[in-house]
């Protein structure tokens, strides 16, 4: 990420948002492809080609900027190993094991609103 103005108002603004404890946890899982990679992480631990392979139509820019805005927010742990080729895998945080249960209501919730 870039480094913003102080003074710039969307600085000023996430003052305020941080300050709302529902917004604050919204705003950790905005992002396009965020809820689904909770998903399917919530299952195994992942690496980076098998995430590309199950979300083709990600590019793997966007797959790693939002994998890393995760592991940022403490939701995903990043592991690499050194071998040659380098093996990286994908892990949920004990916080985000703690979120998994809210998103699966919430998921129940917008199937019901679908109508589903």
């Amino acid at each position: 990420m870039g480094v913003r103005k102080k003074a710039s108002t969307y600085s000023l603004n996430e003052q305020f948002i941080t300050e709302c404890d529902l917004t604050y946890a919204v705003n950790m899982l905005a992002g396009r492809w965020k809820l689904q990679l909770l998903a399917r992480l919530s299952k195994k631990t992942y690496r980076f080609h098998e995430l590309s392979e199950a979300y083709p139509h990600i590019t793997e820019r966007m797959l790693s900027m939002q994998l890393k805005a995760l592991e940022q927010d403490g939701l995903v742990i990043r592991t690499v190993y050194a071998e040659v080729p380098p093996r990286v895998e994908y892990t949920l945080t004990e916080r985000a094991v703690e979120l998994m249960p809210i998103l699966d209501r919430l998921s129940a919730w917008g199937k019901k609103q679908r109508g589903k």
